[in-house]
Parts: structure tokens; C-alpha cells; sequence
């Protein structure tokens, strides 16, 4: 699939599926940890949270109630969702199931389980939202559109995207960064995120034809947020 036909842009940067060495454990236990750790900076410091907060405020804002349920897939320990949660407090009662490929990630938390993003163990409807954070640059086109099918298929309100944007000064950040990284798994990653990263025209163009509507928006620091309302 051609994404620069898709997005109608001719890219300074071509999109480069990369390896990750975080998808494949690949590290000690300590150099994982080092990375969550960076991982929890970015989404602290550079937009990760404050975006998350901000599709699920916008998401709910027509819900009845303060009751509220979402499933957050790739979640690794849960930061982003938690955090959120902690934030919405005083507006949403928001209950949270956590789902990622390996249970060593999810640190034995209580309402999680370890399965396929692309195949979710779970009827029709049964969550409010369905939530990802930095997930979808890890898929190829044709698995975003099966993804999304599937957080659309067990949602009942929207299915929310938060990731990378990819742009040239974005990757010269992401090398910026090396300092500041805890371990060789991040040093490696963070610019591998980058190449890979869809631009938010190439993703309009594959969730469009799969939501009743799509709302998309730019946030600090080359993050994009997506609404694809049921």
C-alpha cells in the first residue's frame, strides 16, 4: 500500500518499518527497566499523558454519567492510563482493563490480561473506549485498519489513538535525546519510532473508511491524537 498515494503528500521523509528491540525483550532485565522508565519520561514530559487526557475528556463529554469504562491496549505496566484515570478523578469515575501481548509487562496487575491487540478477546461493546498509546507505528497498514476494526468492533463510544508523529526534526530530537536515556534499548528505539511513525495523513487515510467520523489533532511535541467515533 502506497501511503504517500494515501496521504495525497509527496513526504520529506519516507516511513521505515525498524526494528524495536523493546517488542522483542531484547535486554536485560535492568536495560527493560531503564527503558520504562524513559518511556514514562516521554509520556510525563513530552505530551504523552497530556494527550491521552485530552482524547478521553473529549470522548466523553457527551456520556451519560461519570461512570465510565476503558480498555488501554499495549499498555506495558499501565503509567499512561493510570495517570489519566488519577486526573479525570474529580469528572469520571473511569474503571481501566489493561491488555498487552506479554504478561511479564503488565507487572500483575488485576484487571489485565496478556493477548493479540489484532484478534481482542472480547464480545461487542463491552467497553466505553478503547485507548493506545504509541502502538499503532508498530503495525503495517494493513494491521492498523485490523486493529481498528477490532477497538471499533468492542467499544461503544470510540476508539482513541495517541502516537508519534514522523518529521525529520523529530528524529534529529529523538537522537538529541541520547543523554538523557537510561538504557541502549531506548537509544535504539526512540529514533526507530520515528522512522516508523504514520504522519496523520497517512492515518486518516487508512482509519477514515472504518469510522462513522474521525477526529484527529496535533499536540506537543510531533504527538497526534485520533477520535474514531463509533
Amino acid at each position: 500500500m502506497n501511503l504517500a498515494v494515501l496521504g495525497g503528500e509527496d513526504y520529506v521523509m519516507k516511513r521505515q518499518p525498524s526494528l524495536e528491540l523493546l517488542d522483542s525483550d531484547s535486554g536485560s532485565a535492568r536495560e527493560i527497566a531503564g527503558t520504562i522508565r524513559d518511556l514514562q519520561m516521554f509520556n510525563t514530559w513530552f505530551g504523552g499523558v497530556r494527550t491521552s487526557e485530552t482524547l478521553v475528556r473529549r470522548a466523553l463529554a457527551s456520556a451519560p454519567g461519570r461512570a465510565c469504562s476503558l480498555l488501554e491496549i499495549a499498555c506495558g505496566n499501565g503509567y499512561v492510563p493510570a495517570t489519566v484515570r488519577r486526573q479525570l478523578a474529580p469528572d469520571f469515575d473511569l474503571t481501566i482493563t489493561l491488555l498487552d501481548r506479554s504478561r511479564i509487562h503488565l507487572n500483575g496487575n488485576s484487571r489485565a490480561i496478556a493477548a493479540d491487540a489484532l484478534f481482542l478477546p472480547f464480545p461487542d461493546n463491552s467497553f466505553d473506549l478503547v485507548s493506545c498509546n504509541l502502538f499503532v507505528h508498530h503495525l503495517n497498514p494493513g494491521e492498523v485498519q485490523t486493529f481498528a476494526r477490532e477497538a471499533l468492533r468492542v467499544c461503544r463510544i470510540a476508539f482513541l489513538t495517541n502516537d508519534l508523529i514522523r518529521d525529520p526534526v523529530h528524529l534529529a530530537l529523538a537522537y538529541a535525546g541520547f543523554p538523557l536515556y537510561r538504557s541502549r534499548i531506548t537509544r535504539n528505539d526512540a529514533p526507530a519510532s520515528v522512522r516508523q511513525a504514520y504522519t496523520p495523513a497517512e492515518l486518516r487515510a487508512l482509519l477514515n473508511p472504518l469510522a462513522r467520523q474521525l477526529d484527529m489533532s496535533r499536540h506537543y511535541l510531533f504527538r497526534m491524537g485520533i477520535i474514531a467515533w463509533k
